[in-house]
């Protein structure tokens, strides 16, 4: 038995090409959904990537910002310790609170001080010797970076009952582990006048003026070191 095909050749025809058609329609969906797969994949890792740099960025300016902070901080620190050794440089190691607890010690009630002062000196011929001979300051290496040897002058200006009490203060001073060359400037009379409620009345005083140096330097001689006054630094 034979069959016979009536459909005519231009259906057949048409109907491959609608197939073809169909074909490439569904392999261009195709491609076109993975182009846009691809595509939003390739938007989030962009947009992920925008996110990063920008939290690096932020990371970096809080980075700077902290070097900045620890550039600052390590000149204050320069800076500090610049004055810390200016400081150790110039630190006249004098214990004041003990020279005046000295004094008070040392004082009674018939001398009365108006004015103490101190002041720095340089030991004379600074750095020469002289038969062998130099002072220096007491507790100082030979590496001390003190800004030059100097001894320090107390000036004590005063009145007194009479003129035997200046010379026993001055045999006092004298006498004391904290002072050495002790020197009076002058002692003269003087007269003064107490007011009371009722008169006023004149009283005949002995005015001072004694310097001495503070004992807190050694002299050295030779071989031979003497320790002037101890304790004092």
């Amino acid at each position: 038995m034979k069959e016979i095909d009536l459909l005519p050749e231009w259906y057949k025809s048409s109907r491959r090409r609608q197939i073809g058609y169909w074909a490439q329609y569904v392999v261009l969906g195709v491609v076109l959904a993975i182009i846009m797969v691809c595509s939003l994949i390739e938007v989030g890792a962009i947009s992920k990537t925008k996110k990063e740099i920008a939290a690096m960025q932020q990371k970096a300016t809080r980075s700077e910002k902290i070097s900045q902070e620890f550039n600052s901080l390590k000149s204050q620190i320069e800076r500090l310790e610049q004055k810390a050794n200016v400081i150790r440089k110039v630190n006249s190691r004098i214990d004041v609170t003990s020279v005046l607890a000295e004094l008070s010690f040392i004082l009674d009630e018939k001398v009365v001080l108006s004015e103490v002062s101190f002041g720095s000196e340089k030991f004379p011929n600074a750095g020469k010797t002289k038969r062998g001979s130099v002072s220096r300051a007491a507790g100082k290496s030979a590496n001390s970076k003190f800004v030059g040897d100097v001894r320090f002058k107390i000036v004590l200006n005063g009145v007194a009952t009479d003129a035997s009490n200046v010379a026993e203060l001055i045999c006092k001073l004298e006498e004391s582990p904290y002072f050495s060359q002790v020197i009076p400037s002058f002692s003269r009379n003087k007269n003064i006048k107490a007011v009371t409620k009722l008169a006023g009345k004149n009283y005949q005083v002995s005015e001072f003026e004694i310097s001495c140096y503070l004992a807190n330097y050694k002299y050295e001689s030779g071989d031979f070191a003497k320790n002037v006054r101890s304790g004092l630094n």
